[in-house]
Protein backbone atom coordinates (compact mmCIF):
# COMPACT_ATOMS: atom_id res chain seq x y z
CA UNK A 1 0.00 0.00 0.00
CA UNK A 2 0.82 3.42 -0.78
CA UNK A 3 0.32 6.33 1.28
CA UNK A 4 -3.13 7.68 1.67
CA UNK A 5 -5.14 10.47 2.89
CA UNK A 6 -8.32 8.40 4.17
CA UNK A 7 -11.71 9.70 5.98
CA UNK A 8 -11.76 8.96 9.48
CA UNK A 9 -14.88 6.37 8.20
CA UNK A 10 -12.60 4.84 5.90
CA UNK A 11 -9.85 4.54 8.49
CA UNK A 12 -12.10 2.70 10.81
CA UNK A 13 -14.39 0.61 8.50
CA UNK A 14 -11.18 -0.23 5.65
CA UNK A 15 -8.41 -1.33 8.63
CA UNK A 16 -7.88 -5.05 9.08
CA UNK A 17 -5.67 -6.45 11.39
CA UNK A 18 -2.76 -7.82 9.54
CA UNK A 19 -1.45 -11.01 10.51
CA UNK A 20 0.71 -11.95 7.53
CA UNK A 21 3.28 -9.41 7.08
CA UNK A 22 5.91 -9.21 3.89
CA UNK A 23 8.81 -8.56 6.05
CA UNK A 24 9.38 -4.92 4.82
CA UNK A 25 10.71 -2.93 7.73
CA UNK A 26 9.10 -0.04 9.11
CA UNK A 27 11.10 3.00 9.54
CA UNK A 28 11.65 4.27 13.01
CA UNK A 29 10.96 7.93 12.19
CA UNK A 30 7.39 7.19 10.41
CA UNK A 31 6.62 5.01 13.69
CA UNK A 32 7.85 7.88 16.24
CA UNK A 33 5.05 10.58 13.69
CA UNK A 34 2.75 8.04 14.05
CA UNK A 35 2.83 7.64 18.04
CA UNK A 36 3.26 11.55 18.41
CA UNK A 37 -0.18 11.99 16.76
CA UNK A 38 -1.73 8.71 18.66
CA UNK A 39 -1.38 10.29 22.05
CA UNK A 40 -3.54 12.47 21.28
CA UNK A 41 -6.15 10.17 22.52
CA UNK A 42 -8.52 11.38 25.37
CA UNK A 43 -7.21 10.55 28.51
CA UNK A 44 -8.61 11.00 32.38
CA UNK A 45 -7.11 14.11 33.73
CA UNK A 46 -4.80 14.23 31.02
CA UNK A 47 -2.67 11.91 33.10
CA UNK A 48 -1.23 10.54 29.63
CA UNK A 49 -1.25 7.28 31.00
CA UNK A 50 1.18 5.13 28.90
CA UNK A 51 4.43 4.41 28.11
CA UNK A 52 6.11 2.92 25.03
CA UNK A 53 8.70 0.27 24.02
CA UNK A 54 9.56 0.40 20.15
CA UNK A 55 11.27 -2.34 18.20
CA UNK A 56 12.85 -2.07 14.85
CA UNK A 57 15.35 -2.08 12.46
CA UNK A 58 18.45 -3.68 14.27
CA UNK A 59 16.66 -4.04 17.44
CA UNK A 60 14.70 -6.73 16.02
CA UNK A 61 17.20 -9.00 15.78
CA UNK A 62 17.08 -9.08 19.66
CA UNK A 63 13.51 -8.57 20.19
CA UNK A 64 12.89 -11.61 17.99
CA UNK A 65 15.64 -13.59 19.93
CA UNK A 66 13.88 -12.91 23.26
CA UNK A 67 10.68 -13.60 21.29
CA UNK A 68 12.31 -17.15 20.58
CA UNK A 69 13.95 -17.85 23.92
CA UNK A 70 10.10 -17.09 25.84
CA UNK A 71 7.70 -18.57 23.35
CA UNK A 72 9.47 -21.85 22.06
CA UNK A 73 11.44 -23.29 25.48
CA UNK A 74 12.49 -26.29 23.11
CA UNK A 75 13.86 -24.14 20.46
CA UNK A 76 16.96 -25.78 20.59
CA UNK A 77 15.85 -29.15 19.78
CA UNK A 78 13.81 -27.94 16.41
CA UNK A 79 15.32 -28.08 13.24
CA UNK A 80 16.31 -24.86 11.73
CA UNK A 81 13.34 -25.25 9.16
CA UNK A 82 11.01 -25.84 11.62
CA UNK A 83 12.26 -23.42 13.81
CA UNK A 84 11.83 -20.74 10.70
CA UNK A 85 8.40 -21.49 10.09
CA UNK A 86 7.33 -21.47 14.17
CA UNK A 87 9.65 -18.03 14.49
CA UNK A 88 7.82 -16.49 10.98
CA UNK A 89 4.69 -15.03 13.57
CA UNK A 90 7.83 -12.79 15.20
CA UNK A 91 10.07 -12.29 11.93
CA UNK A 92 8.00 -11.14 9.49
CA UNK A 93 6.49 -7.98 11.34
CA UNK A 94 8.83 -4.90 10.33
CA UNK A 95 8.67 -3.29 13.57
CA UNK A 96 7.00 -3.56 17.12
CA UNK A 97 5.46 -1.34 19.93
CA UNK A 98 4.75 -2.36 23.31
CA UNK A 99 2.38 -0.25 25.37
CA UNK A 100 2.87 -0.20 28.69
CA UNK A 101 0.46 1.34 31.66
CA UNK A 102 0.72 2.26 35.45
CA UNK A 103 -1.66 -0.51 37.26
CA UNK A 104 -3.09 1.87 40.16
CA UNK A 105 -4.31 0.15 42.75
CA UNK A 106 -7.76 1.94 42.78
CA UNK A 107 -9.65 0.16 40.45
CA UNK A 108 -11.28 3.27 38.79
CA UNK A 109 -7.93 4.90 37.42
CA UNK A 110 -6.61 1.40 36.40
CA UNK A 111 -9.70 1.25 33.96
CA UNK A 112 -9.42 4.43 33.60
CA UNK A 113 -5.96 4.21 32.26
CA UNK A 114 -6.44 0.58 30.51
CA UNK A 115 -9.66 3.01 28.48
CA UNK A 116 -7.14 5.54 27.68
CA UNK A 117 -4.12 3.61 26.58
CA UNK A 118 -6.35 1.38 24.27
CA UNK A 119 -7.83 4.58 22.34
CA UNK A 120 -4.17 5.50 22.05
CA UNK A 121 -3.45 2.03 20.81
CA UNK A 122 -6.80 2.21 18.57
CA UNK A 123 -5.14 5.87 16.94
CA UNK A 124 -1.99 4.40 16.25
CA UNK A 125 -3.72 1.66 14.03
CA UNK A 126 -5.40 3.99 12.47
CA UNK A 127 -2.44 6.56 11.56
CA UNK A 128 -0.12 3.42 10.40
CA UNK A 129 -3.27 2.38 8.14
CA UNK A 130 -3.05 5.88 6.90
CA UNK A 131 -0.08 5.41 5.87
CA UNK A 132 -0.14 1.85 4.29
CA UNK A 133 1.20 -0.03 7.57
CA UNK A 134 -0.60 -2.83 8.96
CA UNK A 135 -0.85 -3.58 12.56
CA UNK A 136 -2.16 -6.60 14.59
CA UNK A 137 -2.80 -5.66 18.37
CA UNK A 138 -1.56 -8.76 20.08
CA UNK A 139 -2.36 -9.96 24.11
CA UNK A 140 -0.13 -12.96 24.29
CA UNK A 141 0.54 -14.51 28.22
CA UNK A 142 3.94 -14.48 27.78
CA UNK A 143 3.57 -10.58 28.13
CA UNK A 144 3.67 -11.07 31.75
CA UNK A 145 6.47 -13.34 32.07
CA UNK A 146 9.24 -12.12 34.45
CA UNK A 147 12.22 -12.42 31.71
CA UNK A 148 9.77 -10.70 28.98
CA UNK A 149 8.97 -8.12 31.86
CA UNK A 150 12.30 -7.78 32.55
CA UNK A 151 13.98 -7.57 29.50
CA UNK A 152 11.29 -4.83 28.26
CA UNK A 153 12.42 -2.87 31.73
CA UNK A 154 9.09 -3.34 32.63
CA UNK A 155 8.82 -1.47 36.31
CA UNK A 156 6.97 -3.48 38.97
CA UNK A 157 3.31 -1.48 39.11
CA UNK A 158 3.40 -1.98 35.56
CA UNK A 159 1.78 -4.07 32.98
CA UNK A 160 2.37 -4.32 29.08
CA UNK A 161 -1.29 -4.34 27.72
CA UNK A 162 -0.30 -4.60 23.80
CA UNK A 163 2.42 -6.27 21.81
CA UNK A 164 1.37 -4.32 18.72
CA UNK A 165 2.94 -5.87 15.24
CA UNK A 166 3.28 -3.43 12.44
CA UNK A 167 4.33 -3.82 9.07
CA UNK A 168 4.00 -4.18 5.23
CA UNK A 169 1.48 -6.91 3.93
CA UNK A 170 1.16 -7.57 0.30
CA UNK A 171 -2.64 -9.28 1.00
CA UNK A 172 -5.90 -7.65 2.31
CA UNK A 173 -7.55 -9.80 4.88
CA UNK A 174 -11.55 -10.11 3.90
CA UNK A 175 -13.77 -7.89 6.10
CA UNK A 176 -15.67 -10.06 8.85
CA UNK A 177 -19.04 -8.75 9.18
CA UNK A 178 -19.91 -6.56 12.16
CA UNK A 179 -23.01 -6.57 14.55
CA UNK A 180 -25.67 -3.51 13.84
CA UNK A 181 -26.51 -0.92 15.92
CA UNK A 182 -29.98 -2.76 16.08
CA UNK A 183 -28.38 -5.41 17.60
CA UNK A 184 -26.50 -3.66 20.61
CA UNK A 185 -28.76 -0.75 21.42
CA UNK A 186 -31.44 -0.90 23.65
CA UNK A 187 -33.48 2.62 23.90
CA UNK A 188 -33.22 4.31 27.81
CA UNK A 189 -36.55 3.98 29.09
CA UNK A 190 -36.99 5.40 32.68
CA UNK A 191 -38.08 2.71 34.58
CA UNK A 192 -40.68 2.91 37.13
CA UNK A 193 -40.88 1.57 40.50
CA UNK A 194 -44.01 -0.70 40.76
CA UNK A 195 -45.59 -1.06 44.01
Amino acid sequence: MTQQSLSIREAIVGRRSIKKFNGQLVDREKIMQIIDDAVWAPNHQNREPWRMVVACGDELKDLQQLLRDTTIPNWKELSPDSLEKQMQKFTLPGAYIFVIVPEDVRQKIRLEDYAAASSMIQNIQLLAWDNGIGSCWKTPEFLDAPLFRSSLGVNPGERIISMLQLGYFDDLPKARERKKSIQLVTNFRLKQETE
